[in-house]
């Protein structure tokens, strides 16, 4: 009994950790997210204001629009798809935000597959 006390008030208390979303604070601003592609890492630069997005990758400039569905979540469209893949919207959910940053998931409408990443707030417009 002695060593079940410790691990349940652990357990409650854990329970009770609700994690930081102050989403509001990344509507806006200038961006930055890394990944590996082909093992390699490379940099994405976007500016996003309440409805539109600019992003910069690998010397590419593309625009989308912004549709916000709630505080955290929104969803992304190319204005200007060049293939069948680029037409297909994205939805973004903040999962936990920091000061200048915040942690992600994201994935096409409608596909269940969803990938993680992390973007660094660079500056505010």
């Amino acid at each position: 009994m002695k060593r079940i006390l410790p691990l349940l008030a652990i357990l409650l208390l854990t329970s009770c950790f609700d994690a930081q979303r102050n989403c509001q604070d990344f509507r806006t601003g200038t961006f930055e997210f890394e990944t590996y592609i082909n093992g390699e890492l490379q940099t994405s630069r976007f500016i996003r204001n309440d409805s539109i997005e600019i992003e910069e990758f690998q010397g590419k400039t593309d625009t989308s629009s912004v549709r916000w569905i709630n505080d955290c979540e929104y969803i992304l469209k190319n204005t200007n798809p060049k293939s069948m893949a680029e037409e297909k919207p994205i939805h973004i959910k903040i999962l936990t935000t920091t000061k200048n940053s915040y942690k992600f998931e994201y994935g096409q409408v409608g596909d269940p597959k969803k990938a993680r990443g992390e973007v660094r707030k660079i500056s505010v417009n």
